[in-house]
């Protein structure tokens, strides 16, 4: 049958632009696309995360790696749709290097936003499908080494005689689902966590925490959760499940080991890092620092006056040990964002009198109703039935520029304050402070400018509402006392358990624990965009400040994020890092200027 006039346009498009390349004519290549164009491009052309607005930047960036990327063969992959005079269209390519896969979008028969993704290094094809490792090795060798004695060898050596290229410091699902990617890639790679077990940073946190986001969207490399996972997994489950991922995807992980200092070498290009095994010092030299710490920092534990002499117990949300201790006791939770509502909830499930103070106003999002408008139509059993697999979706979520991302969400949202208009309005009646981001776009687009604002109910709200959780909201806390907490508007909470769910720092804040505060300030902030909203200054910068891509300190990168990010990113932090070992040239096009150090 003859193509669809949509998959017509998107394939004139495709050789349009391929003719563009090939001729170096880099006018007629922007020509292509809208005044008001996007291309974001995650390492193809740019060895970096890296997004074009405007034919102006896009033509930049051409010049500066046309020559050495040396794309082809772009070629549409299936049929094109179309949508509100959107047509989108599925396409792969291949550089000199690697092959590709993106996604692009075109209204009035131009381009509107282009995603182009590294997928694969041409020689350094990952052992899976058509490469697939036979395991038993056929005929007769009297040399035969086993599986369990290779491994047993490669523990025994890799950073006590061989050092490893890379070194993962923190060894959660960022970390674990990393070096899940660098080990199918062939990258000695060596995990570093300070707990006893993989997957205790979960077992350890309070007994109530669970997933807020829905196991299609939580995947790890490789290894999907089975069809009977539940939706919303609790932390013990999945710290069990991150024990059993390294396990089986034979990660090289020292547990009970804490990383004390870390100092890089310009001359050598190697670091130095310090770490404590079991109690034993050692010293490691990988080639790469990998910071998988978590996206949230360092705790961020304000002091107020006269804390010093409560005679009570504080502590942050993140050492919180859960509600058992605290049965009939009088308990002040200063914070009103995920773990304030899940520790509250908490509590008052084992008959403890709580206050929550809410300092300022929060996102509030049923778990239901995000599911239903938001994440569903991407991560569902419903998408899935649609032919939208965990990997399509990703690249359709990372197929929106940040820039244009609101326009995206807000609709989703303003269907969500709708549906759920009685339960939004229960809430403030209780005096809670609500907003839905600084311009209305949202749970995700708080996430990604400040990584903090927000709460998925699961429950808590509820409680809030009827005034089972109680509320002090819009005052702030004006000291300590010895048996209480006095707030700025005069009053006075008792307290017998102060729990600070106050978030948490930049995650350059573990480099300027780990290696140096020159380095931290050298880095600068991590996570946000530039929105100019609260918590996230300008300038816009187009990506999230220095995740998963070259940083101002060579050798340095960050990994971290929710389950998705991690998944998804380590793709292409994992490429870069492999390609770095084999020699091949990098030339990072768009390194990030620093314009906040923390």
């Amino acid at each position: 049958m003859p193509a669809s006039p949509s998959t017509q346009q998107a394939e004139q498009w495709l050789a349009d632009f391929d003719a563009a390349l090939r001729a170096d004519d880099i006018p007629r290549a922007t020509a292509l696309f809208r005044d008001d164009g996007y291309w974001r491009d995650l390492v193809a052309f740019t060895w970096n995360l890296k997004t074009l607005e405007g034919p102006t930047e896009i033509a930049a960036m051409l010049e500066a790696t046309l020559a050495h990327t040396a794309p082809g063969q772009w070629q549409l992959d299936g049929e094109a749709s179309e949508s509100d005079g959107v047509i989108e269209a599925w396409f792969t390519f291949a550089t000199g290097v690697a092959t590709g896969k993106g996604l692009l979008r075109l209204k009035a028969g131009r381009c509107w936003t282009l995603l182009t993704t590294l997928q694969a290094l041409n020689d350094y094809p990952e052992p899976r499908g058509h490469h697939r490792p036979k395991g038993a090795e056929h005929g007769a060798n009297k040399a035969r080494e086993t599986w369990r004695e290779a491994r047993e060898r490669e523990t025994a050596e890799l950073g006590i005689t061989r050092q490893p290229y890379c070194l993962i410091v923190g060894g959660g699902q960022g970390g674990i689902g990393l070096a899940a990617r660098l080990r199918q890639m062939n990258v000695p790679t060596l995990v570093i966590d300070k707990h006893e077990r993989p997957g205790d940073a979960w077992r350890k946190r309070y007994k109530s925490l669970c997933l807020h986001d829905p196991v299609w969207y939580d995947h790890l490399p490789y290894l999907p959760f089975p069809d009977n996972w539940p939706v919303f997994a609790p932390k013990d489950k999945i710290g069990d499940w991150l024990e059993m991922y390294t396990r089986v995807m034979e990660l090289n992980y020292w547990s009970a080991t804490e990383c004390e200092s870390a100092s890089f070498d310009e001359a050598s290009h190697e670091w130095t890092v310090k770490v404590v095994r079991d109690g034993q010092p050692l010293t490691l030299k990988p080639k790469q620092l990998i910071l998988a710490t978590g996206m949230s920092g360092v705790p961020n534990v304000p002091h107020f006056p006269g804390a010093d002499d409560f005679a009570g117990e504080q502590h942050h949300s993140s050492r919180h040990p859960g509600p058992d201790a605290y049965r009939g006791k009088q308990v002040v939770v200063i914070g009103a964002n995920n773990s304030a509502h899940d520790i509250c909830a908490a509590l008052w499930e084992n008959d403890a009198d709580v206050t929550m103070v809410q300092r300022s106003s929060t996102h509030i999002v049923k778990s239901d109703s995000l599911m239903q408008h938001a994440l569903g139509p991407l991560y569902s059993e419903e998408a899935l039935a649609n032919g939208i697999t965990t990997d399509k979706a990703d690249l359709i979520f990372a197929s929106i520029p940040y820039r244009l991302l609101p326009d995206f969400q807000r609709p989703a949202f303003d269907a969500i304050r709708e549906q759920d208009a009685d339960f939004y309005r229960r809430l403030e009646r209780a005096g809670f402070l609500l907003d839905f981001g600084a311009d209305d776009s949202g749970l995700f687009l708080k996430y990604l400018r400040r990584g903090s604002g927000y709460y998925i109910d699961v429950g808590a709200s509820e409680l809030v509402a009827s005034g089972e959780i109680k509320l002090r909201s819009g005052v702030d806390v004006a000291r300590i006392n010895r048996h209480s907490v006095s707030l700025s508007d005069g009053s006075e909470l008792p307290a017998d358990l102060i729990v600070y769910a106050t978030g948490y720092g930049s995650m350059n804040g573990w480099a300027a624990e780990i290696i140096s505060q020159e380095v931290a300030d050298k880095v600068g902030k991590c996570w946000g965009l530039g929105s100019d909203t609260p918590k996230d200054p300008g300038p816009w910068e187009g990506e999230l400040r220095n995740m998963w891509k070259p940083t101002q300190q060579p050798a340095l990168w960050f990994h971290g994020g929710n389950l998705h990010q991690s998944r998804h990113y380590s793709h292409y932090l994992a490429l870069q890092l492999k390609a770095r070992l084999e020699g091949l040239e990098t030339p990072v096009y768009g390194l990030q200027p620093v314009h906040h150090l923390a």
